[in-house]
């Protein structure tokens, strides 16, 4: 059994962007989220593709998602998940592939650990060869979620947690493990282990590598920065569109999801 891994925070880290939205897309179409929620949640998505994650609105999003599935049988994400596959697939990064080929080629276990449900990245950690997933598990009683979580919010000190239960139950030793995020937000997922790195990281992350010596990547670099050029200016713009739909009636706002939708499969 391998004594070391590498634990992978899924969004802007092993992906680019957000991996909320193309998964609220699914849960829409399959009745699980309302057109408010899908543009609330594609507003947040392209904040969070330019700014980062910001605690508050990640902690909004998924509770959301969570209270929209409760009653709903516990089978109903499965088709979720395999109808996001594919477009989560496609967002991983070429850099973040080679990453996977290398630690498989060391001999080191390779796990995501994402705040995203259970069932929709324990898929993507199959598709991908990886050893796993750790993600957010909603609870289930009498066949159907009840809105409430199913064990620990797999964020922030969350994910330490988890890294550290995995590790014992496998016998990891986590001086010899690695762990990438972009998020300060992931810092005690960071400090768990022995060899931390900070992908393409914000800026309070940046400052922490750079004062501890820890290695920092950015993938992406002009993609990322003409993206934040143009999308900084889409946000602003938008924002005040996007809030005077939100008061419109369920027709007008059912027509600019699909819209918005459309756009971002562009």
């Amino acid at each position: 059994m391998p004594q070391a891994a590498a634990f992978f925070d899924l969004d802007r880290t092993l992906m680019s962007g957000a991996s909320a939205f193309p998964v609220g897309v699914e849960a829409w179409r399959e009745g699980l989220a309302s057109n408010t929620d899908i543009l609330k949640w594609g507003l947040a998505a392209l904040s969070f593709k330019v700014l980062g994650d910001k605690g508050e609105a990640s902690d909004e999003i998924r509770g959301a998602f969570l209270t929209r599935i409760a009653g709903s049988p516990a089978g109903s994400l499965d088709e979720v998940g395999r109808a996001a596959l594919p477009k989560l697939v496609s967002r991983v990064r070429p850099e973040s592939r080679k990453l996977l080929k290398m630690h498989h080629e060391k001999g080191r276990d390779t796990w995501i650990v994402s705040a995203s449900p259970q069932l929709i990245v324990e898929p993507l950690a199959t598709a991908l060869g990886m050893t796993g997933a750790i993600g957010t598990k909603g609870k289930v009683v009498d066949g159907r979620y009840t809105g409430e979580l199913d064990g620990p919010f797999v964020y922030g000190a969350g994910k330490s947690i988890a890294i550290e239960k995995l590790a014992a139950e496998r016998g990891y030793d986590l001086e010899r493990c690695y762990a990438y995020s972009d998020s300060i937000s992931d810092l005690p997922m960071l400090e768990v282990v022995g060899h931390p790195v900070a992908v393409n990281p914000d800026s309070h992350l940046d400052a922490v590598a750079h004062e501890r010596a820890w290695p920092v990547v950015i993938f992406a670099r002009k993609t990322k920065r003409a993206f934040a050029a143009s999308a900084v200016a889409t946000v602003a713009g938008g924002s005040a569109a996007i809030a005077y739909v939100l008061g419109r009636n369920h027709g007008r706002a059912a027509a600019l999801a699909e819209s918005k939708f459309r756009l971002w499969r562009r």
